[in-house]
Parts: C-alpha cells; sequence; structure tokens
C-alpha cells in the first residue's frame, strides 16, 4: 500500500501560552507532534505491517519540523516530506491544504491519514480540504479502520453515537482518541530514522508560486482568554440561596 500521513508540529500540550506584540511567544517552548497526528502515524505503520507497502509522512512547516519528522521515522514510517514554510509569510488552512494536496496529487496514494484536529488551532479543516482537492472520499474521526480489497471500512465518531461506512479506496481519513495506542520510538527505530530519507522541497519543486497559496483569512487580533474569577460560595437557608443566586447571576454574571 502506498501510505501518506499529514502531520504538524505543535506546541507541548503541556506548555503555557504567552502573548508578546500580538503574536504567541514561541522562544524555548517545547514542540511535539499534534497529538491527533500520532494515532495517523501508529495507523499508517500498522496499515503497513498488515498489508505492506510504505508510510510517507509529510508536513509543511519550517527546518525546525525534522526533529518530529525524524520522531515519526523512528516510530516505523520509511520516509519524510519537509515542504518548506519559510518562503510563505502568513498561511492559514487554506494554504496548507492547497500545498499539501498539490504535492500529494502526483504521489498515488491509496490512503491518506490525518489528524482529526491540530491541538494549536483546533480548525479541522487541513484533511477535509485536501481531499477535497483531490477528489477523493473522506470520513473524519474514525475510531476503527479495516481495510481489504480495495475497500476502508471504519466506524465514525459521531459525539455520543457512531456510524459504520465503507469507502472506495484512494481515501482521505481523520483520526480520533481510541483509534489506537501509538506506539514509542525505540532505541533501533531512533537509530535506523537518522538513514531514512528526509526530502525538502520548495513552493518551486511544485510548481506553485506565492499567489497560488496566499492565505484567504486575515489575522484581526491574538489574545488570551481572561483569568477565571474565584467562586463564591452560598451559605444560609436554600431560599435564600436561591433569592441570592439569582441576585448574583442578574447584579455580577449579567447573564439574565
Amino acid at each position: 500500500m502506498n501510505i501518506y500521513v499529514i502531520m504538524k508540529r505543535t506546541f507541548d500540550t503541556e506548555e503555557r501560552i504567552a502573548i508578546e506584540n500580538g503574536n504567541i511567544k514561541s522562544d524555548g517552548v517545547e514542540f511535539i507532534i499534534n497529538p491527533y497526528d500520532e494515532y495517523a502515524i501508529e495507523e499508517g505503520i500498522a496499515l503497513k505491517e498488515k498489508h505492506g507497502g510504505e508510510v510517507t509522512v509529510v508536513t509543511f512547516g519550517d527546518e525546525d519540523a525534522e526533529k518530529e519528522l525524524r520522531t515519526a521515522l523512528a516510530m516505523g514510517a520509511d520516509k519524510a516530506v519537509l515542504i518548506d514554510s519559510d518562503e510563505v509569510d502568513d498561511a492559514d488552512q487554506f494554504t496548507t491544504a492547497t500545498i499539501l494536496a498539490t504535492y500529494l496529487k502526483n504521489q498515488n496514494p491509496d490512503i491518506i491519514l490525518a489528524g482529526n484536529v491540530a491541538v494549536d488551532g483546533g480548525s479541522g479543516q487541513v484533511g477535509p480540504r485536501v481531499a477535497e482537492l483531490l477528489n477523493i472520499p473522506q470520513v473524519t474521526a474514525i475510531t476503527s479502520l479495516t481495510i481489504e480489497d480495495g475497500k476502508a471500512t471504519m466506524i465514525h465518531d459521531l459525539e455520543g453515537d457512531e456510524e459504520t461506512l465503507e469507502v472506495s479506496l484512494p481515501v482521505l481519513v481523520t483520526t480520533q482518541q481510541g483509534l489506537n495506542e501509538p506506539r514509542y520510538p525505540s532505541l533501533p527505530g531512533i537509530m535506523k530514522a537518522k538513514k531514512k530519507p528526509l526530502i525538502t522541497l520548495e513552493l518551486d519543486d511544485l510548481d506553485l508560486e506565492e499567489d497560488d497559496v496566499e492565505a484567504k483569512t486575515v489575522k484581526v487580533d491574538v489574545f488570551l482568554p481572561p483569568k477565571k474569577q474565584q467562586g463564591k460560595v452560598l451559605a444560609g437557608e436554600l431560599n435564600n440561596q436561591v433569592q441570592e443566586l439569582v441576585s448574583l447571576l442578574k447584579s455580577d454574571a449579567k447573564v439574565i
């Protein structure tokens, strides 16, 4: 099977977010593979182990993303592709999806896997946009995947319910928690990853110009949510508590 995994480099989920001059401060911040993308990488490797073939992990980012790509190679992926973002001043989901789809359209993938969302932006747009640009089926938020006879059977999470779908290959799926348990890179895997191919591409290599991938959205402002105020415990008789609560909801919270 020709298996491709879309990966994103994100802040470690334990990091505290700080804003400086209207931008999220990244100096000294630890980066990781987007956790939802780890499920995609694991599932791609599992498919290769069952059906044979090759797993290629691809990302759009700066040169620092090589670290996360090497981690994916250490997990068991065969190749990695870094599409350099240095030429792109501002990128949004349209930008990323256009660049990834342009690369993937000539790779003849049987299946493309991506995380359901990225923990930094949380839009969940890139995977579906890539599928739309490639004109292939897509199924999001899967928690089970089986491939037989050129068809993929999967369970799609419906937030409290689920449905089973069957789709002909090629297909793009986005992965959700519950699909698998991502493996840790082993020491032999880490050593082998150093020798596995990591290809770096630029826009010119994809026959793209900056105007072709210009962002469709504009960042207006970046701000942290307001700090949570300390809670208040009501005391006294129940009827008095209810009256005080209603009064507080009107005067302080202003929700009624």
